[in-house]
C-alpha cells in the first residue's frame, strides 16, 4: 500500500490513497455486495471534497503562514466608501455590489478573527429592565430538546422563593454548569415565577422547547465538587417512581426491577439518591429512595406485610439426593418431620433494599463458587442435580449428609451418609458445624459446613440444595454462593407434565413412591410463591422447570457463564 503523504507536491496524497483504496481491498473482499459498498463509500464526491480541503489546509498549516493584514473588513468598508465618491462605471458598480453582500462581509469578518486569533465569544448585552439592586442576577439560556432539564425546584418555606432543590447528574442543567443547587429562580422565558407553585413552573418547563431563558439569583453558598459515582448497588426490590407518593418529582425518578444493577451518581441528599442503570449510555441520573429512607418506611409498614410461615409438604421428589433438605412438621399426617435449628419465619432484621456490589470473575487458581439450589418439594430439583452430576462426575460434586441412625447392610460410611454417634452430633450442633439439621424417628440428620468444604477442596463445583432461609448464612467470602431458584410452572402445566410422575412419601430412603395429587401441586405453587416473596432478593437466577430437558440446558448454560464471565457480587465478599 502506498505511503501516506500530505504535501501538495507529493505523488501520493491522502486523496490519491482514498481513490486507490477500493482496488487494493478487492482481493480481500468476499462478496460483490461488499465490494460495491466500498466503491460507493470511497467514491462519494463529498468525501473526496473534504479530503481535498483537509490536504490543502494541512499543507497551508505546514507553511506557518502569517496574515498580510488583520483588518480586511475595515479595509473593505473604507474601499467601498471611497468608491462611492468616484464616477460609477460598470466595474465599480460590480465591486460595490460584491462588497455589500452579507456572505462576503462574513468571510472577511472570519478572516480578521482568524488573523487576530480572537476566538473568545461575545456575550449579549444585559437586559435593560434589571433592578439596579439585583447586581448578582444571571440570565441563562439553555437549549432543551426532548430530554428533561434535569433539575428539581422547591419553594423555600421561610422566604417563599422558588429555589433549585437538586441538579440531576448528567442532565442538561448539570452539563451546562450554569445552574446550581440553591439558586433562586425569578423568571422562565420572561414569565415571573415568584407567585407560582413549583408544579406550575414545572408545567411551563415541560411545555417549552428549544431555548429556555432563566433569570436567577445565584446561591451565595459554594457547592463542593462531587466525584463521578463509582459505587454500584443491586436493587433488592421493584420500584416505580410514579407510584411513590413521597418522591419530590415523579418525572425525575428512576424505575428499576429487583436484581437490576444501579450506579450511584450522588448521595448528597440523605433521602433521595441519584442513580442510573449500570452500563446505560445516557449520562442522565434519576432519583431513587436512599437505603436509609427505604429501610425506614419498610419498617413502618412491617405490620402490614407479616407473612405466613413457610410450610413444605412431607414428600420429596424421587431421584438422586445428597444434601439434606429439611421441612416443618406436616400437620396433615401429624408425622414428626425434620425440625430446622433456624426459624423459617421472615427475619425482621433483614429489610431488602440495596446491596453494594462489584464485578467478580473467578480466577483459574481459585476454588469454584458454591452453587445453591432452592425450590419447593416436588419441583424436580433433585432430577436436575442428578443430570448435572451424570453429565460430568469429575466437575460436579454433592455433600454427604450426617446421620445418627444405624448403617444398613447395603450402605457404606461416607457414601450414602456419614454415620456418627448422637453425642458427637449434638456436640457438633453446639459448635455450629451444621448448616441444617433435624430429627426424624429419634435420629438426627444434617448437612455440615465441612461437607461443603470437602467438595470444594477437590476442585469441584459443589451442588447444594437447602431451605431458602439457610442461604443468607452461606453468603460469605469463603463460599461466594450463586443461588438458583427452581420454580414450578403454572398449576395447569404441573397437571399436564407431572401426571405420570411420582414422589417419595417419606423423608427416609425406604419410603414408597406415590403419584402427585392435586393437593401436592397446590402446595408446590404456594410454597414457591412464599419462597420468592420472602427470599427472592437472595436469588441470582430463576429457572422455571416446565420441561426437564429445557431447564437442564438453561442450568448448564448458567454454570458455563458463571465460570467464565464476570458477575456482580457483594463488595463485602472481596473486601473482608
Amino acid at each position: 500500500m502506498p505511503a501516506l503523504s500530505t504535501g501538495s507536491g507529493s505523488d501520493t496524497g491522502l486523496y490519491e490513497l482514498l481513490a486507490a483504496l477500493p482496488a487494493q481491498l478487492q482481493p480481500h473482499v468476499d462478496s460483490q455486495e461488499d465490494l460495491t459498498f466500498l466503491w460507493d463509500m470511497f467514491g462519494e464526491k463529498s468525501l473526496h471534497s473534504l479530503v481535498k480541503i483537509h490536504e490543502k489546509l494541512h499543507y497551508y498549516e505546514q507553511q506557518n503562514p502569517v496574515p498580510v493584514l488583520h483588518g480586511a473588513a475595515v479595509l473593505a468598508d473604507d474601499l467601498a466608501e471611497e468608491l462611492q465618491n468616484k464616477p460609477l462605471n460598470s466595474e465599480i458598480r460590480e465591486l460595490l455590489k460584491l462588497l455589500s453582500k452579507p456572505n462576503v462581509k462574513a468571510l472577511l469578518s472570519v478572516h480578521d478573527t482568524v488573523a487576530q486569533k480572537n476566538y473568545d465569544p461575545v456575550l449579549p448585552p444585559m437586559p435593560d429592565d434589571i433592578d439596579d439592586e439585583e447586581d448578582s442576577v444571571k440570565i441563562i439560556r439553555l437549549v432543551k430538546n426532548r430530554e428533561p432539564l434535569g433539575a428539581t425546584i422547591k419553594k423555600d418555606e421561610q422566604t417563599g422563593a422558588i429555589v433549585v432543590a437538586r441538579i440531576m447528574r448528567g442532565g442538561a442543567a448539570d452539563r451546562s454548569g450554569l445552574i446550581h443547587v440553591g439558586d433562586e429562580l425569578r423568571e422562565v422565558n420572561g414569565i415571573p415565577v415568584e407567585d407560582k407553585r413549583p408544579e406550575e413552573i414545572i408545567q411551563i418547563l415541560a411545555q417549552s422547547q428549544g431555548a429556555i431563558t432563566f433569570k436567577i439569583i445565584p446561591s451565595i453558598k459554594e457547592e463542593t465538587p462531587s466525584k463521578e459515582g463509582k459505587m454500584f448497588i443491586k436493587a433488592l426490590f421493584d420500584y416505580d417512581p410514579h407510584e411513590d407518593k413521597a418522591i419530590p418529582c415523579k418525572e425525575a425518578g428512576l424505575s428499576f426491577k429487583k436484581g437490576d444493577i444501579l450506579q450511584i451518581m450522588s448521595q448528597d441528599d440523605s433521602t433521595w439518591w441519584q442513580a442510573k442503570h449500570a452500563g446505560d449510555a445516557n449520562p442522565r441520573a434519576g432519583l431513587i429512595p436512599s437505603k436509609h429512607f427505604q429501610e425506614r418506611r419498610l419498617a413502618l409498614r412491617r405490620p402490614e406485610i407479616l407473612v405466613q410461615p413457610l410450610k413444605v409438604s412431607n414428600r420429596k421428589s424421587s431421584g438422586f439426593r445428597r444434601s439434606f433438605r429439611l421441612s416443618r412438621k406436616d400437620k396433615k399426617t401429624n408425622k414428626s418431620m425434620y425440625e430446622c435449628k433456624k426459624s423459617d419465619q421472615y427475619d425482621t432484621a433483614d429489610v431488602p433494599t440495596y446491596e453494594e456490589v462489584t464485578p467478580y470473575r473467578r480466577q483459574t487458581n481459585e476454588k469454584y463458587r458454591l452453587v445453591v439450589l432452592v425450590g419447593p418439594v416436588g419441583v424436580g430439583l433433585n432430577e436436575l442435580k442428578r443430570k448435572l452430576l451424570v453429565s460430568d462426575t469429575q466437575h460436579y460434586g454433592v455433600t454427604v449428609p450426617h446421620t445418627t441412625r444405624a448403617r444398613r447392610s447395603q450402605e457404606s460410611d461416607g457414601v450414602e451418609y456419614i454415620f456418627i454417634s448422637k453425642h458427637l452430633f449434638e456436640t457438633d450442633v453446639q459448635n455450629n458445624k451444621f448448616l441444617e439439621y433435624g430429627e426424624y424417628k429419634n435420629n438426627y440428620y444434617g448437612t455440615s459446613i465441612d461437607s461443603v468444604r470437602s467438595v470444594l477442596a477437590k476442585n469441584k463445583v459443589c451442588l447444594l440444595d437447602v431451605q431458602p432461609h439457610t442461604v443468607k448464612h452461606l453468603r460469605t467470602l469463603e463460599f461466594k454462593p450463586y443461588v438458583i431458584f427452581i420454580k414450578p410452572p403454572s398449576i395447569e402445566r404441573l397437571r399436564e407434565t407431572r401426571k405420570n410422575a411420582k414422589i417419595i412419601s417419606s423423608r427416609d430412603d425406604q419410603g414408597a413412591a406415590k403419584p402427585f395429587t392435586e393437593e401436592d401441586f397446590q402446595e408446590m405453587i404456594k410454597s414457591a410463591q412464599i419462597m420468592e416473596n420472602q427470599y427472592g432478593h437472595l436469588f441470582d437466577k430463576i429457572i422455571v422447570n416446565d420441561d426437564l430437558t429445557v431447564a437442564f440446558n438453561e442450568l448448564k448454560t448458567t454454570f458455563d457463564k458463571l465460570e467464565t464471565e464476570a458477575h456482580w457480587v457483594p463488595v463485602s465478599w472481596l473486601h473482608s
